[in-house]
């Protein structure tokens, strides 16, 4: 018996068969004879094995245009890369053995120059041999751009094994957040997005590969290649292996479902990443064009690309349903009534099975265009919220609220708004109630008195700037201005420190005061990555109003990602790398382990605020963007039971923050041999973030600035609809930060 049913599959593309599935076939049983990985002595496939999996099948279905010769490459990537998941499994998954499984994975990077110089090492067992084989029938056709990006997918498919490895050692499951992001890197699929632009001879423009459009491209491809890939091998990995690295699994633990219940939940989340994969073709790829200049190669290449995905999506789904690897039987999908001559008996059935009105009506499909906004929802009970640290505040606190107002009128920030008469985002009183020195002071307890200014000044001008946004811009649906707006904000942070353009509005004047006071101490490399924070933090805002003009809540985990753009986690990073920089090796912060850390850390933050802005942002300005609304949108839930779920979500990231701190970090810090100092920095960085979550709780819990009586207060000429509206608190994580980054007040 099966542990469930399969669901209904939302697959809007028909899988195609590849003419030359033979020859694929053939040629890659050879390869696999003389790489070594049939050999009997290894005990891990055998020729009945290998044809039985058919891997030769699952590349003709999911690059069904390749030529015989690239159908065959491609056939031999992927007998390779599943071997090295069999391999793994049994010479270190099952016996723990995390010294020897990180010896074997260091040795594979020098199978993968980029720049090849000479003949690779000697290989010493089937992975390396076949790898040196591959890389070199690979690379001649493609530019060192894509070889660095290839080598990237590579390295972390291969390396975090090491991750699984830890969660089956200590019997952990990851959250859901955690999961999803790690499952990319380990699960292969931006790997196999790589390989789709080498067999579709359309290579992705490197002017736009980094490019947030091309990255949810392939995101939402890895998503949901690897959630399916979880249903289907739920029986033998759970079962059979002890793997933890299971969505089905992983939406057990976190939301108390059954096993059922949990891959319908999953299932769903693979229909809402599809979703947004259209999404993102339809509405964010024609700009980016324009934005970009791209010839019409270069655009047709990109097509090309969208639909080498869409190929291995349906084709994918095809193999599953027919590899003896996986568990394919019981389906709740029925066929479609024949067509008079038969309907489809061959090529592609159990695509043609699958009823697409689920999918379509489903999560992230058309219910999320149909949220009504400024509907009355009342006050959000708050569920017992975790937080493990306890915040202290600075004594000079009273001092900075003073400053605070008085800075504020300096850059205009009571003033009305142009072109908006009479409508001013702030009053005195307004910005008394928001009490921003109390989140500063709690966040930099031990700063001095003009540092904690300047933290509390970050937290006023990026709030400031979250309510400034969607009333210029977002009432009106006006994309062209607030891409104008959004333009001239990097004139106001010159690398040189030269002068600014005259401002015209209190950001702006905002901006320039702010930059000059944090960036003046700093070298220009260091005010480059300061600045690209902060333009990753203004451009996400376009995000935002782009979804109010289609009237669309977002994707679970697109929100997710984004929302730490909009609450300024990357700036905060960035400054945090910089004031370390001189005892920390840059590469520690590119670290999965300190990726996680500051992750973990945002995400409660963004949460916490979600959770305490709910009506404000819900009732008041007809806000899209909230956790708590998402997965209300996501589960079709009611408020109550989205946020009691948003709150799990909240303890499940401190509590993955505390398990890094304990278990991931000391590691980290020995595996790269840290000295004392560095290890000092490190710790006291931790500390900051604690600080931080605690401050950043102890602010939501004073504030009046979600109060229904403050929501009500006068002047509110005009109640806006759409953008950005929370704690802005990529000011909050700046500040704590200017401890390390002195910056004095004129």
């Amino acid at each position: 018996m099966q542990p469930f049913e399969l669901p209904d599959f939302y697959l809007p593309y028909p899988a195609r068969l590849n003419p030359h599935v033979e020859t694929a076939r053939e040629h890659t049983r050879a390869w696999a004879y003389d790489m070594g990985i049939l050999d009997p002595d290894l005990g891990i496939w055998d020729e009945h094995k290998l044809d039985a999996m058919d891997y030769g099948l699952l590349c003709a279905y999911t690059h069904p245009d390749a030529p015989a010769a690239e159908l065959d490459l491609i056939t031999d990537w992927y007998v390779w890369v599943f071997f090295f998941d069999d391999h793994f499994l049994e010479a270190f998954k099952r016996s723990g053995d995390l010294t020897g499984a990180k010896r074997y994975l260091d040795r594979l990077a020098a199978f993968m120059p980029v720049h090849p110089t000479g003949p690779p090492p000697e290989p010493e067992n089937p992975v390396e041999r076949g790898l040196a084989d591959l890389w070199a029938r690979t690379i001649p056709a493609m530019s060192a751009d894509w070889r660095a990006r290839f080598v990237e997918s590579t390295k972390n498919l291969l390396d975090e094994s090491l991750w699984e490895l830890a969660n089956i050692n200590e019997g952990r499951v990851a959250n859901p957040i955690e999961y999803v992001e790690m499952r990319r890197k380990v699960g292969g699929a931006p790997w196999s997005a790589n390989l789709v632009e080498h067999a579709a001879g359309a290579e992705v423009p490197a002017a736009v590969a980094a490019s947030r459009p091309m990255r949810v491209l392939r995101d939402t491809f890895s998503d949901a290649v690897h959630l399916r890939n979880d249903l289907f091998s739920y029986e033998r990995e759970v079962g059979d292996e002890g793997e933890l690295s299971n969505g089905v699994l992983v939406f057990e633990r976190f939301l108390g479902y059954d096993t059922q219940r949990a891959a319908d939940a999953v299932n769903d989340l693979i229909t809402s990443r599809l979703h947004q994969f259209e999404n993102t073709v339809v509405t964010e790829l024609p700009p980016l064009f324009e934005e970009h200049g791209l010839d019409l190669r270069s655009r047709l290449d990109v097509l090309a690309y969208v639909k080498g995905l869409q190929d291995w999506q349906s084709g994918g789904h095809e193999w599953h349903m027919r590899s003896s690897r996986y568990m394919n039987g019981a389906t709740r999908a029925t066929p479609v009534a024949p067509a008079l001559l038969g309907g489809p008996t061959g090529l592609g059935v159990s695509a043609a099975r699958v009823r697409l009105a689920p999918g379509i009506t489903g999560p992230g499909g058309l219910r999320s265009h149909t949220h009504v906004p400024l509907r009355r929802v009342g006050p959000l009970p708050l569920p017992e919220i975790y937080m493990p640290y306890t915040a202290r505040m600075n004594p000079n606190l009273d001092a900075s609220r003073r400053n605070a107002v008085k800075w504020a009128r300096e850059m205009g920030m009571f003033e009305q708004l142009p072109g908006l008469p009479g409508l001013a985002v702030w009053t005195e009183h307004k910005l008394d109630a928001y009490d921003f020195a109390i989140c500063a002071g709690a966040i930099n307890p031990d700063a001095p008195g003009p540092e904690l200014d300047i933290s509390t000044f970050w937290l006023t001008w990026g709030t400031y700037a979250d309510d400034y946004f969607p009333i210029v811009f977002g009432s009106r649906r006006d994309m062209a201005g607030a891409k104008v707006f959004n333009e001239r904000l990097p004139a106001f942070m010159p690398l040189d420190l030269s002068a600014t353009p005259p401002p015209v509005n209190p950001i702006e004047r905002g901006l320039a005061d702010l930059w000059f006071r944090t960036a003046a101490p700093m070298s220009e490399a260091a005010r480059a990555t300061f600045r690209r924070a902060v333009e990753d933090m203004t451009g996400s805002w376009l995000w935002e109003l782009a979804n109010h003009i289609q009237n669309r809540v977002p994707d679970p985990v697109d929100y997710i990602e984004m929302r730490r753009k909009t609450f300024g986690s990357d700036l905060t990073m960035s400054l945090s790398r910089l004031a370390h920089g001189q005892t920390v090796p840059p590469e520690i912060y590119d670290t999965r382990t300190m990726r996680g850390l500051d992750d973990s850390a945002a995400d409660y933050a963004c949460l916490v605020n979600d959770l305490c802005s709910y009506q404000k942002e819900i009732e008041f300005e007809g806000e899209l963007h909230n956790c708590v609304l998402v997965v209300q949108n996501f589960l079709d839930c009611d408020a109550r039971q989205a946020a009691d779920i948003v709150n799990d979500l909240m303890t499940s990231r401190v509590r993955q923050f505390e398990h890094i701190v304990a278990t991931e970090l000391p590691a980290l810090l020995d595996d790269f041999d840290l000295d004392g100092e560095a290890r000092e920095t490190l710790n006291g960085y931790v500390t900051e973030l604690q600080d931080w979550m605690a401050g950043v709780l102890l602010w939501h819990m004073r504030t009046r600035r979600y109060d229904e009586s403050e929501l009500h207060h006068p002047p509110a000429r005009v109640r806006p609809v759409g953008g950005t509206a929370g704690l802005g608190t990529a000011a909050a994580r700046v500040g704590s930060r200017l401890r390390a980054v002195p910056a004095p007040l004129p």
